[in-house]
């Protein structure tokens, strides 16, 4: 097998490819995009999913379950990786991730937003309290992808609470505009030159991309 050849290239950057183009399309919109920690982190997982499978996957399987399961020891194994990445979902603080927006826009818009909610929130410099929802958390912006996670603070946190402040939090950043990022149009730029060499390389290559498929599934 050759060091680099086009199956494993495509396997291993194909997902992340994908990726790129999703967070580009979500960075370059002018509309804010909400979502939670745990859809954020899978999103990671499934397009990392490649690089594990062409590095550490078959990197350390173990022979003998390849000899007794042959191709289906990948599903095994992809298996046992999805349980990793939710293990590692469910064990993670609640949070929120805002696309396309900066801090300066979103403050106003929580402090609203948990003002509606429970009159006795309170901030203490970028930390957020909101004692009748038992939430609290804190502001951590990133300032390149101009987006915002809202992150818990403390072990103690109602999960309730945290659901009702990601859905009044969404219906306040509806009507937001926001300018439109070059980084975003740079991501969409990068995953589709990835693309471009993925197809051009599995049709130019479809020999070596025949014997690496019989390799890696034992046939």
């Amino acid at each position: 097998m050759q060091l680099f050849d086009p199956l494993h290239f495509v396997i291993g950057v194909g997902p992340l490819a994908v990726y790129l183009l999703l967070i580009g399309i979500l960075n370059y919109s002018r509309k804010p995009f909400l979502t939670t920690g745990s859809r954020d982190i899978s999103a990671l997982g499934v397009a990392i999913s490649g690089l594990m499978i062409v590095g550490p996957m078959e990197l350390f399987m173990p022979p003998a379950a390849a000899d007794r399961f042959a191709g289906w020891v990948w599903l095994l194994l992809l298996i046992f990786y999805g349980l990793c990445v939710s293990l590692f979902i469910l064990l993670m603080r609640p949070r929120l991730v805002i696309y396309n927006v900066s801090v300066d826009q979103l403050r106003p818009i929580l402090m609203k937003v948990v003002h509606d909610i429970d009159k006795d929130g309170r901030w203490a410099g970028d930390s957020l309290i909101v004692p009748n929802l038992q939430i609290q958390l804190h502001v951590e912006p990133s300032s390149v992808l101009r987006n915002v996670q809202l992150v818990s603070s403390g072990p103690k946190q109602s999960l309730e609470g945290w659901l009702k402040l990601e859905e009044r939090l969404n219906e306040a950043l509806q009507p937001i505009q926001s300018l439109r990022n070059p980084v975003g149009l740079g991501m969409m730029i990068i995953a589709g030159l990835i693309g471009l060499t993925c197809t051009v390389w599995m049709l130019s290559s479809p020999a070596a991309v025949a014997q690496s498929l019989n390799e890696m599934l034992r046939l």
